[in-house]
């Protein structure tokens, strides 16, 4: 068995490694050389726990190489980004590019699989594309969509113990991807269609992002309340049938901050409730820079000084490196451009950032008089609390 994963990002690399380790014969496919350098190299360009013991054993057995370009296989797996647009609406330009970089190299008895999130009927849309430029392949090879469903920092073990929802645009497809995914995959295999499955994909992160946002607006009005919202959040899960998320700074991601647009914008009508959610932990993030921001002018009016402020963290979320949509992020850059202050910027995960000058986190610590909790970084839990420092604890570091 060989098979193709056109991407290595942070799901792509993994799920590769993974089955390269089950014996799979793997060319791993991206259009960054450094990337495919990297990788051949039997090294990672991203953070994710024991990712570089899997890939250095499968890359020097040569179950696994890295290319800029697909080849021949038995099966394609396309695991790209997709973003969305300014209005909104997904971006499957990535997913289709993949495609079409694929389709010379499809044989009859091949598999296809999407597992890049994507809007319902993405699967059939490229199902199209392939039998429009190969229409002798219709009905000769297997489509079918995947959704991952793994969580950053724990990523192989999910991958082999999740169970997996796989839907095919035919049942005759289903139970392919299925036989491939079983050489690797412990968790149950669950059979739909494209279109459910696709969904599915959307309906767990929108379910997520429904039940953060509810944490979220309870922070937001327990500080007008003057109520610690981790002591209440904590007493209301003792009711048996309770169980409220932990409040942040809003909700970043590839997935939970984007996966809902989808269906809101395929949807506008109906999605009202997943809209107000996604529109809720969205205004989140700026309203803690707007606390950041009134704390500095009250700072400055007191001692007639500009304030040091650290900002603790921008991944998305605890002990990874990743950064995309992160609210914190977005929330550094506000006081960076906004505030009357010398800001400092902490993230542990990365040694340098293209936009920001990082600092380490002690020393922030020690000479900010402001400091804003953004991420729940390991390193941040245990620091002692130094009196006299304004702290606003966006992530529960001190609750």
């Amino acid at each position: 068995m060989k098979a193709v994963f056109m991407g290595l990002g942070y799901i792509g690399l993994p799920t590769a490694a993974v089955a390269a380790s089950k014996g799979i014969k793997i060319v791993g496919v991206d259009v960054n050389p450094a990337v495919v350098e990297t990788i051949n190299q039997g090294k990672i360009h991203i953070v994710e726990p024991d990712l570089d013991k899997v890939v250095k054993s499968v890359v020097e057995s040569g179950q696994l190489k890295a290319s800029l370009k697909p080849e021949e296989a038995d099966a394609f797996f396309i695991v790209v980004p997709t973003p969305f647009k300014q209005n909104h609406r997904a971006d499957i330009s990535y997913v289709e590019s993949a495609t079409r970089a694929v389709i010379p190299f499809l044989r009859e008895g091949n598999l296809f699989v999407i597992e890049s999130t994507s809007p319902v009927m993405t699967t059939e849309k490229m199902a199209d594309v392939i039998f429009k430029e190969r229409p002798e392949l219709k009905d000769k090879i297997y489509i079918a969509y995947c959704p991952e469903r793994v969580l950053p920092g724990n990523v192989l073990f999910e991958l082999e113990h999740n169970d997996r929802v796989i839907g095919g645009i035919t049942p005759e497809c289903t139970d392919k991807a299925i036989e491939f995914y079983s050489q690797f995959v412990k968790g149950k295999l669950h059979k739909t269609n494209a279109r459910t499955a696709e969904m599915c994909k959307l309906t767990e992160n929108s379910s997520r992002d429904a039940q953060i946002a509810f944490a979220n607006e309870l922070s937001m009005i327990c500080e007008k309340a003057g109520i610690n919202v981790w002591e209440l959040i904590e007493l209301a899960n003792k009711h048996p049938r309770v169980n409220i998320l932990q409040p942040g700074c809003g909700v970043g991601g590839h997935c939970i901050a984007v996966d809902p647009w989808f269906i809101v914008s395929d949807f506008p009508e109906q999605a009202q409730i997943i809209k107000r959610a996604r529109e809720t932990n969205d205004y989140k993030s700026d309203w803690c820079s707007n606390k950041v921001l009134e704390a500095c002018i009250e700072y400055t009016t007191k001692t007639d000084l500009e304030p040091v402020v650290a900002c603790m963290g921008l991944a998305f979320k605890p002990d990874i490196d990743d950064l995309r949509e992160s609210p914190a992020k977005y929330i550094a850059s506000r006081i960076i451009s906004e505030a009357r202050a010398d800001v400092l910027v902490v993230e542990p995960n990365i040694s340098t950032h293209k936009s920001f000058n990082l600092s380490n986190y002690k020393e922030a610590y020690e000479k900010a008089d402001i400091v804003v909790w953004l991420v729940r970084h390991k390193e941040f839990l245990n620091m002692p609390k130094i009196e006299g420092k304004i702290e606003l604890d966006f992530c529960g570091i001190r609750k």
